[in-house]
């Protein structure tokens, strides 16, 4: 095991007592942003104590083995105590690694999820529907909140657009994060007679959702707030009140609508929410290509015209082209069962950034 520093990180760790010190201070509580900031360092600090302790609980665990390998009386069971180690210590070691690196503090945000139709039609617009679903299974096995933003549902009740929140819970975006990019499906539409296999395709893009701490105030004179009557399945209508709001970000020409309430004001609020988000993620990835960044293959928004992942029906296979994935189990993961998709992505995320911050 690589001599990790302990006196290092026992310092790290001194810093416990301050943080808790000022979660219960009332003038921390009162200052939303600062809180969130300390509640993030808490969780942090926390993490990296469970994982120290374990990995050097190991390492003190090998140097007794070791010494006791000298005893003859007592070499089997020093080798028994090794063999243990050993097979343990690359798992303490990653999750050390882990609470080592600096968190993304977007991880924490809820997620917003824009899932659209590609290629292929009506059987597209069903596909989308299908991640639609799963999304929402796995949020609510896993006791997040989900509410859609907007959508523009389909004539066969899939969806040529749908926009949703992910939120509560523990780390909305830094599960969901991964999902970016475009999702093709290969099955026998519903819509085929002659049995035969079809490739439609959908785009899913998720970002972090526009927070306090961003400061982002846009001036009415940027805006164009245009009303509408909303629209149902098969062109019915919702209601008959002009409650559906389409908001454009003029400087930029972004747009986002929502028409999901019957209410013309909490319409114009969730499509403000999605501008705003869509306007971070611009302003974001304008900053990285003027300062030279790259971002890791599998973190931030990704390349939205990127194949990442291919849902085969007729073989009950899922493939995640990012890191060679491969599972004979999409069924469960439509039913969503996502966790065996989504876990592997983040050891992988992981890997490179320790590697990068290992100069590896």
């Amino acid at each position: 095991m690589p001599l990790i520093d302990r006196e290092q990180i026992a310092a790290r760790l001194g810093e416990l007592p301050r943080v808790e010190a000022a979660l219960a201070d009332q003038a921390v509580a009162a200052d939303r942003a600062r809180y969130k900031a300390e509640l993030r360092k808490l969780t942090a600090l926390r993490r990296l104590a469970a994982a120290s302790g374990d990995y050097f609980r190991l390492r003190d665990d090998a140097e007794a083995a070791r010494a006791m390998a000298s005893d003859p009386e007592m070499a089997e069971l020093a080798r028994e105590e090794l063999a243990r180690v050993e097979a343990e210590a690359p798992e303490a070691e990653r999750r050390l690694l882990h609470a080592l690196l600096p968190e993304d503090p977007l991880d924490a945000r809820d997620a917003m999820v824009e899932i659209r139709a590609g290629t292929g039609g009506e059987e597209a617009a069903l596909f989308a529907g299908d991640l639609f679903r799963m999304y929402a299974r796995w949020a609510e096995a896993h006791g997040y909140a989900l509410a859609v933003m907007d959508q523009s549902p389909s004539e066969l009740g899939g969806y040529k657009e749908i926009v949703l929140t992910v939120s509560g819970g523990e780390r909305p975006y830094g599960r969901l994060r991964f999902e970016s990019g475009g999702h093709r499906v290969q099955r026998v539409p519903v819509t085929e007679a002659q049995g035969r296999i079809h490739t439609s395709a959908a785009t899913v893009i998720v970002l972090p959702a526009a927070d306090a701490e961003d400061g982002l105030e846009i001036p009415e004179s940027e805006l164009r707030i245009d009303i509408f009557c909303a629209g149902g399945h098969g062109g019915q209508g919702v209601n008959t009140t002009y409650s559906a709001v389409r908001v454009t970000h003029l400087p930029t020409g972004l747009v986002a609508q929502c028409q999901d309430e019957r209410s013309q004001h909490r319409n114009k609020e969730k499509a403000l929410a999605v501008l705003k988000a869509r306007i971070l993620d611009a302003r974001r990835q304008a900053a990285e290509a003027a300062a030279g960044a790259t971002r890791l293959t599998l973190r931030g928004s990704g390349d939205r015209s990127q194949r990442i992942r291919t849902y085969n029906f007729p073989q009950n296979r899922l493939t995640d082209h990012r890191i060679g994935l491969t599972l004979y189990a999409l069924d469960r993961v439509m039913e969503g069962d996502l966790d065996p998709v989504l876990g592997p992505l983040e050891a992988a995320d992981l890997e490179q950034r320790v590697q990068a911050a290992l100069g590896g």
